[in-house]
């Protein structure tokens, strides 16, 4: 349960219709494997103390009362039990009968939760038997006073994000469900216990039902529903269990299967989306209750997988549709720009390196939609001490293959010339070595773009902004930064993207510079080889993008993404690697926010931008924190 993480279930008991003892063993042996496994949480089905198929037997006061004995059975065994446990039941109350949910923990029942939306149409008949409470109020249960109605919210005193409301079944389907409300009440866990009948297509629905109220209330739900040993005089029941986690799909059973679904759910997260998303609103509401328990605060054995490339969908046909989808958003807002200025030429410095390329066909694209011959595109290579043939050479093949007019200006004399004027020895491969090549370049770009009546496109892509791997008004500035939130581990695969669909030659090239290491060739290179690689010097860009993808997305802290990340790269980087580069990467994120203040316009392509005009506004002198 630290760092937000909660191991939940959602069971699906075999039942017998109106055998409530059987039914409760059933239920019992649910809730004891479930707190065996680590869960703190288990939902069962809609009315599993009797079967959701009872028809008119509900209306029997003997089924009520021994459904009651039963449900004081359950409770009773969970009082050396750390696991809250919510299961369906009929309860009556001033000669009304309630579908109910009933939450108990540690021997003791903490309330009824009742449902909302009875149905009456087609199969469903429940208004036969079941009546609405419009306002919480207290039944006398087992000789107890228990809270009951509609707008419970059960909350763990010890952590304030566990706190557990209810839908039932119909409610989901309902226009505005009930959850709308419970989660605007302060409920970051919604659980649905259920008893959804199967006809054609309906598990399709359902599915994206429970995806979508999870992804609207930005919270955790899980549907518990019921299925083998229902009556199937005229339905049969599926027991399809799902838990989502803010839109996120964490686990699914099969339809036709009994068992517990398990999941390790981050609660954490769905407090963080709803602090950053302003639309979703408190409410002002005074007419819900809230109920307290207690649990014992554990670090959850975690099972949960974390996707090593978030930015990356592991699907292949995913994965091509996201390139096509952000190439298309990156050449509309270049298209855009261009077609606002007015003009018919842009200056693009090509190194031979993935992301030059890559703006290089953005820039391609965006003059093919504008109807402007490709000769507008001044590409410049500016070979220095660093450049290799191999990577020069993928740059001028590529600028051909494109139709761009090539421009070669090659800036060793005036570096050098710089050097010596500043009084700093050539044969010093410092800080202003380096940089002094990336500022050349720039200037080199800015003039011609001036000489042409164009504008510089800027190569830098998010990764770079977030490590602050750009040399202050050297590549770190143009006028227009098209990859300004494409991640470097993404910026590969746009690359192959357009590489797949490309001519031979222009193929060939792209397939090079995809095997090309990632380098700012800045320093000499030994035998015609790249020496200066950039994933050694600021390490692994995988792990830095997991880091930026859960720390600016998320907003989670160090020490949660550290043991993240160490689940995600099991058996890739050993956890002291790991820490290495997390330390270096929350270093250099805090200390290179001054240049992410005044970096060029760029489109936005996905969830995470640095923009200081739009995702990102963080002080420059901001302290670094400890964990």
């Amino acid at each position: 349960m630290i760092d937000g993480f909660i191991k939940v279930a959602a069971a699906t008991p075999e039942v017998r219709v109106a055998d409530v003892e059987f039914n409760a063993a059933k239920i019992k042996r649910c809730i004891t494997k479930a707190e065996n496994n680590g869960a703190k949480l288990i939902v069962l089905p809609e009315l599993a103390v009797t079967a959701y198929t009872c028809g008119d037997l509900f209306l029997q006061s003997d089924l009520i009362k021994r459904a009651e004995n039963a449900l004081i059975s359950i409770v009773d065994t969970t009082k050396e039990l750390d696991i809250l446990c919510v299961v369906g039941i009929p309860v009556s109350d001033n000669g009304k009968l309630y579908n109910c949910a009933a939450f108990f923990k540690d021997g003791n029942i903490l309330g009824f939760v009742t449902k909302a939306n009875i149905p009456n149409y087609s199969e469903f008949y429940e208004m036969r038997h079941f009546n609405t409470m419009t306002a919480n109020s207290t039944v006398y249960f087992g000789g107890m006073k228990i809270p009951i109605g509609p707008k419970l919210i059960f909350m763990a005193k010890e952590m304030p994000e566990f706190a557990v409301a209810a839908d039932i079944c119909e409610d989901l389907w309902a226009a505005n469900p009930p959850s709308n409300s419970h989660t605007e009440n302060g409920a970051t866990i919604i659980v649905n216990l259920s008893a959804s009948d199967e006809v054609i297509g309906k598990s399709s629905w359902r599915r994206k039902l429970v995806e979508v109220q999870s992804a609207k209330t930005e919270s955790v739900y899980i549907y518990a529903d019921a299925g083998e040993g229902e009556s199937s005089t005229d339905m049969t029941f599926s027991g399809h269990n799902m838990i989502y986690e803010a839109g996120i799909e964490l686990a699914e059973s099969k339809i036709f299967s009994e068992g517990i679904l398990y999941a390790d759910v981050d609660v954490e997260r769905c407090i963080q989306e709803r602090r950053r998303v302003t639309t979703f609103k408190n409410s002002d509401k005074n007419d819900y209750q809230t109920i307290y328990f207690n649990t014992a605060i554990e670090k959850t054995n975690i099972s949960r997988k974390f996707d090593m490339r978030p930015f990356v969908p592991e699907n292949d046909d995913n994965l091509r549709e996201r390139c096509e989808e952000i190439f298309a958003i990156q050449y509309h807002g270049l298209k855009k720009r261009l077609k606002h200025i007015g003009i018919n030429t842009v200056t693009i410095g090509i190194s031979g390196g993935l992301d030059s390329t890559l703006a290089l066909l953005v820039t391609a694209k965006a003059f093919d939609d504008l109807g402007l011959p490709k000769s507008g595109i001044i590409a410049v290579t500016m070979p220095c001490f660093g450049t290799t043939d191999r990577t020069y050479n993928n740059a001028v093949s590529m600028i051909k293959s494109i139709g761009a007019t090539f421009k070669e200006v090659n800036i060793k004399a005036a570096v050098t010339q710089h050097m010596s004027d500043i009084g700093a020895d050539i044969n010093v491969h410092d800080v202003t070595y380096e940089n002094a090549q990336a500022r050349e370049r720039t200037q080199v770009l800015m003039d011609i773009a001036n000489k042409s009546g164009g504008i510089v496109i800027g190569t830098g892509d998010l990764s770079e902004l977030a490590l602050g791997f750009a040399t202050y008004n050297g590549d770190h500035m143009s006028m227009y930064g098209v990859n300004a939130s494409v991640p470097k581990t993404l910026v590969r695969y746009l690359v192959k993207y357009i590489a797949d669909t490309s001519s031979d030659e222009l193929k060939n090239t792209l397939y090079d510079v995809l095997d090309t290491p990632v380098s700012p060739e800045l320093l000499p290179p030994e035998d015609g080889q790249i020496v200066q690689q950039t994933e050694e010097i600021v390490g692994p860009y995988e792990l830095h993008d997991f880091f930026l993808y859960n720390m600016v997305r998320w907003g989670f802290s160090k020490n949660k993404i550290y043991r993240m990340a160490n689940l995600a790269f099991a058996g890739v980087y050993d956890k002291e690697t790991i820490q290495k580069w997390l330390d270096i990467f929350v270093r250099r994120f805090y200390n290179s926010q001054f240049k992410r203040s005044c970096i060029p316009d760029g489109v936005k392509v996905g969830s995470v931008s640095l923009s200081p005009r739009g995702d990102w506004r963080m002080p420059s002198d901001a302290v670094l924190p400890n964990q």
